[in-house]
């Protein structure tokens, strides 16, 4: 329950347009205590439960062990884990790829789902909680690769996930 609410406190810094990436490039000492802040940590722990969530605790876990035994005694960036994923899915998913979009961005999406009879539509945008003058750019091109997984009437949730990864504006 405590994470929750720091989750939540997380986004609602996160969905105002002065909040900031995971993870950027960065200029001098400022910008780096800037990145290291409560929201950075809370929204790169969601990401990681979020992965470990799609990926399978099991396939998850596989990758991390193998992110520390390559990187044990030694330095490590943000696509040496990813890799370490990669590694794991044998190429059947990109984490990198998807990952990135996470960490690169600041915010998050809002997902619209609607349903007409048998189909299924999805669409997202970026989700702004109140829009700041001041602070104001354009995020429309923004694109997260999203890992939505659900259950249908034919199976319960502990059996029987499906997933679908919409890495576009919307999809079916």
């Amino acid at each position: 329950e405590d994470f929750l609410t720091l989750i939540f406190k997380a986004m609602m810094k996160d969905a105002l347009n002065s909040s900031h990436p995971v993870s950027s490039a960065v200029q001098s000492s400022e910008q780096i205590e800037e990145m290291f802040d409560a929201l950075s940590y809370i929204k790169g722990a969601s990401l990681l439960l979020m992965l470990k969530h799609y990926l399978s605790k099991d396939v998850f876990q596989a990758g991390v062990e193998v992110y520390l035994h390559n990187h044990s005694y030694g330095t490590a960036q943000s696509d040496d884990l990813w890799d370490s994923m990669n590694e794991i899915t044998n190429g059947t998913l990109d984490v990198k790829k998807m990952m990135k979009t996470w960490i690169g961005h600041k915010g998050f999406p809002l997902v619209t789902v609607v349903r007409k009879g048998k189909i299924i539509s999805v669409q997202q945008e970026k989700f702004l909680f109140r829009v700041e003058p001041e602070n104001w750019t354009s995020d429309a091109s923004y694109l997260w690769h999203i890992p939505l997984t659900y259950v249908t009437n034919r199976c319960n949730f502990t059996h029987c996930t499906n997933a679908y990864l919409l890495d576009q504006k919307s999809g079916m």
